[in-house]
């Protein structure tokens, strides 16, 4: 099976092991400080996204703590939003959810990448490119001709993956919110 680099196969489903797998200081081993970080495994989430759905908390941590855009969000919020999502990647360090994107297409013209967050230690190591890799190569955005994102403060990131702005086109909102008098 073709993976895109650093695309590790999806884990069994169930918990993730919550303790680092380093050596316990004291234990003749070498110093834990000297010990390299555990490397960081990204996981491509089947349509089920059971991994995710059983570590909701997780995922609302990393966005409450590491985002501006995504704080908040309730657990059934989350739920819905994987359901609905054509693909979803995690990243995964000793246990703990360190990154994750997110995209929805038509799978032939338009793709839209969402909610792509790293933890803000691992920022610059070049987590963020593995993730925005793994979803452009997955099958439901392989071969749309145009793939979306907005960002408010990482456009730099973003042109150095070759993402461009298209300046024949223009961002448009609609809220639903009762200040929004053409919405009901």
């Amino acid at each position: 099976m073709n993976r895109p680099p650093g695309l590790d196969p999806p884990a069994p489903a169930g918990p993730l092991p919550s303790e680092p797998t380093r050596p316990a200081a004291g234990s003749g081993s070498p110093d834990p400080a000297a010990v390299p970080p555990a490397p960081i495994r990204l996981v491509r989430h089947g349509p089920l996204r059971l991994r995710l759905r059983l570590r909701l908390a997780d995922l609302s941590r990393l966005f409450d703590e590491h985002s501006f855009w995504a704080q908040g969000r309730s657990r059934q919020e989350l739920r819905r939003m994987l359901v609905g999502s054509q693909v979803v990647i995690s990243a995964w360090q000793d246990g703990v959810l360190v990154g994750f994107g997110r995209a929805s297409s038509d799978g032939v013209f338009r793709g839209v990448l969402w909610d792509v967050v790293v933890a803000e230690p691992l920022r610059g190591r070049g987590l963020g490119r593995r993730l925005v890799s793994a979803l452009l190569a997955s099958p439901a955005l392989r071969r749309c001709e145009r793939v979306y994102l907005m960002t408010t403060s990482s456009s730099g990131f973003y042109r150095r993956l070759g993402f461009c702005p298209d300046h024949g086109q223009h961002l448009l909102v609609w809220r639903r919110d009762p200040g929004n008098k053409t919405s009901g």
